[in-house]
């Protein structure tokens, strides 16, 4: 069994060294709610905007909500201006209680990063340092987390930088995404990268994101990179119990086996009747649509049910359906397969001139600070 220690980040104890990745329009509050049912870790908002949210953006407040008994209140912003991004740190802590601020420096999608946000912005050295700066100068004791890329692409690595800046300003810990903005979500994620990061940067929790579909994958990425936590992304999609595998892995107990369908959709109602209470019958159930497929992917239940359990109604005909899936198991084979993003490569649009000089105060236009997704 790899040995390890609860993840410390800043005031923070986290009993387990996991971290659920922000996604967007699936990290919302019932879905913490529903992995933080299976296991332990550190359950981390979608990710929003910084500017949206000092506009007082309706939908982005929304995003930024937690229920009432979360804790700790975990959220991840994504900026381009540091002062935007002082504000929104500012307002996150004394309006909504926030006890940890993630900041998202790693989204691939190209009209964030063709407007120097996202992957793209870490390669200018100075406006990265200025961003997290002023971020954990605003939070004061609540600690500020970084997540990135390893950089551009094969000819621009900046993870190294990235790092060890992240570090230098104050960030509590950094988690790194060991893909390239190129390379999106296909291929392997490099995990000497994390092995190198963690060589890099000594004073803080360093952690490791990419291709975690089992528990012992993260045992393996810890045992191989000597990172101090693993992040959790696509890897949980349709398998919130994968938190309950990993909470047996790291503690050394006997893993669980994968469950069968009928404990499967026990899990898919209630992640259904968290979405209805949060969002209401009609929106509810409509977001749990998409999650239909991730729950069944790798499972023999025929092609006709998926169909229908993408168009359900409401609870009652969620409920009418599940009764009718067949309680087959989840071949070994099917462990670790891939679910959400695949798309990849890609040629990384940035903006004119970007990449002459890294130190330059070339700034990152307000289109940046989209929302999307992406890390």
């Amino acid at each position: 069994m790899v040995s390890y220690q609860p993840l410390q980040i800043g005031p923070l104890r986290i009993d387990l060294p996991v971290v659920l990745a922000p996604m967007a329009g699936v990290t919302n509050a019932p879905f913490r709610r529903l992995c933080r049912e299976y296991g332990a870790g550190l359950y981390v908002s979608e990710m929003i905007s910084a500017r949206a949210l000092c506009e007082n953006n309706e939908k982005t407040n929304k995003l930024a909500q937690f229920a009432e008994d979360e804790s700790p209140r975990s959220l991840q912003l994504a900026g381009v201006d540091p002062s935007v991004m002082r504000q929104a740190v500012t307002l996150l802590i004394e309006r909504d209680g926030v006890d940890h601020i993630d900041i998202n420096f790693g989204c691939p999608m190209r009209k964030v990063t063709r407007h120097g946000g996202g992957g793209a912005l870490p390669y200018k050295r100075n406006l990265f340092r200025a961003i997290v700066e002023a971020a954990v100068t605003a939070a004061g004791a609540v600690p500020v987390t970084v997540k990135f890329r390893m950089g551009i692409d094969d000819d621009y690595l900046t993870y190294l930088d990235t790092g060890k800046l992240a570090q230098d300003v104050g960030a509590a810990a950094v988690a790194l995404h060991a893909r390239t903005v190129s390379q999106l979500y296909a291929g392997k994620a490099d995990w000497q990268a994390i092995a190198a990061l963690k060589e890099h940067v000594t004073d803080i929790p360093v952690l490791g994101n990419g291709d975690i579909w089992q528990a012992q994958d993260a045992l393996d990425m810890m045992s191989q990179t000597g990172c101090d936590g693993v992040v959790i992304g696509r890897g949980c999609l349709g398998r919130p119990w994968l938190f309950g595998q990993l909470a047996a892995a790291f503690t050394g107990k006997v893993l669980p086996p994968a469950p069968t369908m009928a404990d499967v959709s026990l899990g898919m109602f209630r992640h259904a009747q968290l979405l209805c209470e949060w969002f209401g019958d009609y929106k509810g159930i409509r977001e749990f649509r998409k999650h239909t497929a991730w729950y069944l992917k790798g499972y023999a239940v025929g092609g006709e049910i998926r169909g229908l359990l993408n168009q359900v109604e409401n609870l009652n005909h969620l409920q009418s359906l599940l009764d009718t899936l067949p309680d087959v198991e989840l071949p070994e084979e099917n462990l670790r397969v891939a679910r959400g993003h695949t798309r990849g490569p890609q040629k990384v649009v940035l903006p004119a001139n970007w990449l002459d000089d890294p130190y330059d105060d070339h700034k990152a236009g307000t289109e940046g600070d989209s929302a999307a997704s992406g890390g």
